[in-house]
């Protein structure tokens, strides 16, 4: 792959200096009292620079989240062709969300802030909610192409996608409340291996 030029280099930078310095002041202040004028002041820009790269402080709060999708459905969109389903949604989910957890120690840092900021703001994660179900139509068709089943006539693709953006999150956040200190991605790949084991469990 050819190496980003000077402006992308540079696009880049302030780009992770705005979200970065979002989530300091998140931390700091709460969620709902931070401004935009109060990001783009910590980056020494202005309000209109910072809306080049976000459109609103919730963008910016959510923008690791959405590389994160983005990331897993082009690994899913990967795998071979045979992998049954599941099998190979896991098998992206863990490999995107390990990829965030090995990164440098600032990458690290921005990926546990933005988790800690989700779990604090019910707003942030209603929002991040939403804004994966937006992409139900884009997973569900990825996971027909692989099922060979066509989404507007069986709805098992949809299924398949509802429970990846939706139920799987609030697994691993569930999870999380109740103490649990694994990575993220093993409890991700835990949670995968309980639905493809079945759902159907016995009564007591």
């Amino acid at each position: 792959m050819d190496k980003p030029g000077l402006r992308e280099r540079k696009k880049q930078r302030t780009r992770e200096a705005l979200t970065d310095a979002a989530y300091a002041l998140f931390c700091a202040h709460g969620f709902e009292a931070t401004t935009v004028d109060q990001i783009a002041e910590a980056v020494e820009v202005s309000p209109r620079t910072f809306f080049r790269y976000f459109t609103s402080k919730e963008d910016v709060a959510l923008s690791l989240a959405d590389e994160q999708i983005t990331a897993m459905l082009e690994r899913f969109a990967a795998q071979p062709a045979d992998m049954p389903v599941l099998t190979a949604m896991r098998r992206a989910a863990v490999e995107v969300v390990r990829a965030y957890e090995g990164e440098t120690d600032a990458g690290q840092a921005r990926y546990r802030r933005m988790q800690d900021l989700i779990s604090a703001s019910p707003a942030l994660t209603a929002a991040c909610v939403e804004r994966g179900a937006a992409r139900l139509d884009e997973v569900a068709r990825l996971i027909g192409v692989r099922m060979g089943a066509d989404p507007a006539a069986d709805p098992r693709p949809y299924l398949v996608a509802s429970v990846a953006l939706c139920a799987m999150p609030a697994a691993v956040n569930a999870w999380r409340a109740t103490g649990r200190d694994e990575p993220d991605s093993e409890l991700i790949g835990q949670a995968f291996d309980l639905l493809s084991a079945g759902l159907d469990h016995p009564a007591a």
